[in-house]
């Protein structure tokens, strides 16, 4: 019998979310909605390695017949009093919601439903979010969505979201979100097949989108022969436009020494006990790159856009010299993934590419009440 799942996404990466079950050979994908795609669970599969997905859940119950009327409370009610729970996972029970579209109805109620009557079926403790509480530590996580008028109650696969990377353990203002550090690699194709290169981050910050790169490539829908592609680089000279041809790996600069650290200690906890991994981190301007003339394959960044990391040294005028390093470490063919937003001095903007850019591929998100787009830039002869 096949087990309905549920992958949560990053609004705007839904199509990303499905392209990774499929390739990873996860399930069937059998519908997508607002920050959902729903698939059936091919057995034996590793639900938990998904990297761009903010969480998977196993549905319970799809509710049909939803309205925007409170009798949809007790519907959902029912609904819960009718699945067939298995065994607990915890003491207590804990279940967030929420909907499309407008309701005669909050969040907080359907969780009180539905909560109430998965605990009395357990003879467990549930926990409101209703008065801002945080449920405690080992709680089964259950959540309720809906959409038009059908709804799902689903269990949390794992112990965590998944978007909480047991690495984190170092953090600084402006840390990528790593599902969409993961969507932006899967763009570039750093898990493909045979894939071999300098993957660089001028503006890494807390390393977060060459982890996920690397995770990619170690994942089991990366080839064998992308998931054994890179070679461990030697030490990085940090003089101005060192040499990186010829190497493969994982290079990312930063500005600010605490962000560097962070990278470091977070790829450590990223990698097996034994492992080194093929990482390099070190300071740099992204505005003057210690890389040589076209010897990176891709390009990850997130440039700062003066919402929690201002642009500091040579980027604080604008980022035109992080566009023109960019194009000028690129390798002929090779492309650059950016997160871009419509915010001053940019360079850039969510309608157009940096200067010397085309355009390849666009996937508007929203993020943090925001609606950046991430852009795949290939380099363009100048115009003179």
């Amino acid at each position: 019998m096949l087990t309905l799942a549920v992958a949560r996404a990053v609004r705007g990466t839904e199509p990303l979310v499905a392209a990774e079950i499929r390739r990873a050979r996860l399930g069937a994908v059998v519908g997508v909605r607002h920050r959902e795609v729903w698939f059936e669970v091919r057995p034996g599969a590793g639900l938990l390695g998904l990297r761009t997905a903010d969480d998977v859940l196993l549905a319970a119950a799809v509710v049909d017949g939803v309205g925007h009327g409170r009798s949809a409370l007790a519907r959902l009610a029912r609904a819960a009093r009718g699945i067939d729970l298995g065994a607990p996972g915890g003491p207590d029970v804990e279940v967030s919601a929420s909907f499309v579209g407008r309701r005669n109805y909050t969040r907080h109620e359907i969780e009180d439903a539905v909560g109430t009557e998965l605990a009395r079926s357990w003879r467990l403790r549930y926990h409101s979010r209703r008065d801002g509480g945080r449920p405690p530590a080992g709680a089964t996580a259950w959540r309720v969505t809906i959409e038009g008028d059908q709804a799902v109650i689903a269990r949390r696969a794992g112990d965590r979201p998944l978007h909480r990377r047991p690495y984190k353990t170092a953090s600084i203002p402006g840390t990528l979100h790593p599902p969409l550090a993961a969507a932006m690699a899967q763009l570039a194709g750093v898990g493909a097949a045979g894939f071999r290169g300098v993957v660089l981050d001028p503006c890494c910050g807390a390393g977060t989108t060459l982890i996920e790169a690397h995770a990619l490539t170690h994942t089991p829908h990366a080839g064998a022969a992308g998931a054994a592609g890179f070679a461990e680089l030697s030490p990085l000279a940090l003089a101005p436009h060192a040499g990186l041809c010829g190497l493969s790996g994982f290079v990312g600069f930063d500005r600010d020494p605490a962000a560097v650290a962070a990278a470091a200690a977070n790829a450590r906890a990223a990698l097996p006990p034994d492992g080194t991994g093929p990482f390099r981190w070190g300071l740099a301007d992204a505005g003057r790159l210690p890389v040589a003339d076209g010897s990176v394959r891709r390009v990850l960044v997130n440039p700062p856009w003066g919402r929690q990391v201002p642009p500091r040294g040579l980027l604080g005028p604008g980022l035109d010299p992080l566009w023109r390093e960019v194009r000028r470490v690129l390798e002929p063919g090779g492309l650059a993934v950016a997160l871009l937003h419509d915010d001053p001095g940019t360079g850039a903007t969510t309608a157009g590419a940096p200067d010397g850019f085309a355009v390849e591929e666009t996937v508007p998100v929203s993020l943090s009440g925001r609606h950046p787009v991430i852009t795949v830039l290939s380099s363009r002869a100048s115009r003179g």
